[in-house]
């Protein structure tokens, strides 16, 4: 059963589990969670179908060809190369997984796709034994794999295609494999359905790289959805996708890359922002992909992406940077004040959501006792989480009296304060000087 989350108005929940609420103050053991994962669907020619599949930074510079088709360098995987240059770990999704499979007479692709057309088995006699068949399966002109067996029965699958038990072997030079296909074209089923897959994951950020303004919507509203709603604390990455959340980043800037489209650089951004330490900000980082941006903005257009909460690139000499590490929250109130707007700042209230919402649910729910003892303990353990962050410079002047834990409505609820002072890296310089 899913655990209860996300905000409260009053102590009514029925689930069990964690509900926190974050507001700005008025204007008149536990360790923390480590951050680098992004979730993101892609439409692929090669790649596991209908499931999410976790990649690792190093997995994808070793092993691309495996899991995406194409070898590191290729132009193909320019994308996740952006991607990856930030980030730790994907959760990716195929959302063209109803195409078809490339087979030949002795085998079938492991995946759907186009991609699945470049394989072949070459069939030869093993010179060691002549009861045996060399079977290679190549990739392009490059061998992926070979086995020596008397019959197909005995060929076991391998990463690019499964094997036929009913073919007959006989030599053959290459026998290429067809009728892979990519599917239709991608709607919003399919996007939806990879956001349902997504939310038994924990990642940081999601990300989308689409101009359609409905898909963009979809993914802001999901993240909304699942940060107020179910306790779940990410970022969504979008491209002009104005949607007033600090859940949501609105990446400005166009690219001309043809392969990737306009919205090309919600590649970068995603890994971006999923992978900045809860105690630094991505204000005026250099951009270092392989993209053409267009980022050339004027002072006033600069000013006017930042009242938008538009994040942009801006060029600064030989290179571009990110203006300022902001999301796209633009109307503020007393509950969600101009610190909101602040990516470092969402980035510090998600580690304490997620942390505490952590501990209580694998340390306290159903175990520790409700009472006095066991409300000091769920105390001393939050005030670690805090203290850590002290410690990283990521809150400051925190006391262990901003914290509290008390009991509820109701015997098996408590109700937990907190106040902290977030640090924001510095943005603006204001100096003086006095000529004598």
């Amino acid at each position: 059963m899913a655990l209860g989350g996300g905000t409260f108005t009053t102590q009514n929940k029925k689930l069990p589990g964690a509900y926190i609420n974050f507001a700005s103050a008025a204007n008149a053991e536990s360790s923390l969670s480590d951050r680098g994962y992004a979730a993101m669907a892609f439409t692929l020619d090669w790649g596991c179908d209908n499931e999410i599949f976790t990649v690792t930074n190093e997995q994808f510079k070793k092993d691309s060809v495996k899991l995406f088709g194409y070898e590191y360098g290729h132009p193909k995987m320019k994308g996740l190369r952006e991607l990856f240059l930030n980030l730790k770990t994907l959760y990716a999704y195929k959302l063209n997984s109803s195409g078809g499979k490339a087979s030949n007479d002795f085998a079938v692709a492991k995946y759907s796709g186009v991609r699945g057309n470049d394989l072949k088995i070459v069939i030869r006699k093993n010179i060691d034994d002549e009861t045996k068949f060399d079977v290679l399966t190549y990739l392009d002109a490059t061998q992926v794999d070979v086995q020596s067996v008397a019959t197909a029965q005995e060929l076991i699958p391998n990463d690019y295609v499964t094997f036929k038990s009913d073919a007959v072997l006989a030599e053959t030079a290459a026998t290429l494999l067809s009728g892979g296909t990519n599917g239709t074209e991608v709607t919003a089923a399919e996007h939806q359905a990879f956001l349902d897959k997504a939310e038994s994951y924990s990642f940081n950020a999601i990300g989308i790289v689409s101009e359609d303004e409905a898909i963009n919507k979809l993914y802001s509203e999901y993240a909304k959805r699942m940060r107020e709603e179910r306790g779940v604390k990410f970022q969504a990455v979008t491209w002009h996708n104005a949607a007033d959340h600090e859940g949501s980043v609105n990446v400005k800037n166009e690219t001309k890359d043809s392969d990737l489209g306009k919205a090309g650089l919600c590649y970068w951004v995603c890994g971006l922002i999923a992978s900045c330490e809860v105690n630094k900000s991505n204000t005026n980082k250099v951009y270092n992909g392989e993209l053409t941006i267009i980022s050339d903005f004027t002072q006033a257009e600069l000013e006017t992406c930042i009242d938008s909460g538009e994040f942009v690139l801006h060029q600064v000499g030989a290179n571009l940077r990110v203006l300022l590490d902001i999301n796209s929250l633009v109307t503020t109130d007393d509950n969600k004040g101009e610190v909101f707007k602040d990516n470092q700042t969402i980035r510090v209230i998600d580690v304490i959501a997620n942390d505490v919402a952590s501990l209580f649910n694998e340390r306290y729910l159903g175990v520790v006792p409700n009472d006095k003892s066991g409300q000091v303990s769920l105390w001393t353990d939050i005030v670690k989480i805090f203290n850590d962050l002290m410690t990283i410079r990521a809150i400051e002047d925190f006391t262990a009296d901003d914290i509290t834990v008390e009991q509820g409505d109701t015997k098996r609820s408590v109700v937990i304060t907190s106040a902290c002072n977030v640090v924001n890296a510095m943005a603006q310089l204001y100096m003086t000087t006095t000529i004598q």
